[in-house]
């Protein structure tokens, strides 16, 4: 685990900003689609999961992406449920993820 980190780590030392800010985003979405998965049943999650990762700040992000290497944990569920609470989250949930539920049915 430690040797991931340390890697990670070194990975993200050689990458400009905006590589930095992608790799955290995309290690961040894996650690939110478990949580939508169990505290969300049934909701799309790829749509889900970009309004969550769109309307997370820089701290948030860097904190889900973090739990993407050790797994969600208690504190990955807060962090999520906050950002699911927001205004604008909510707003693209509506606008994004609900075309695609209904599509299913």
């Amino acid at each position: 685990m430690k040797r991931l980190l340390l890697l990670a780590t070194i990975s993200l030392t050689a990458c400009t900003s905006a590589q930095q800010d992608g790799l955290a985003r995309d290690a961040a979405k894996q650690a939110v689609r478990p949580v939508l998965a169990e505290r969300f049943p049934g909701i799309p999650l790829e749509p889900a999961t970009d309004c969550i990762i769109d309307n997370a700040n820089a701290q948030e992000i860097l904190a889900l992406a973090a739990d993407s290497v050790t797994g969600p944990t208690a504190s990955t569920a807060e962090i999520v449920t906050r950002i699911v609470s927001r205004p604008e989250t909510i707003q693209c949930l509506a606008t994004e993820g609900l075309p695609v539920l209904l599509g299913r049915l």
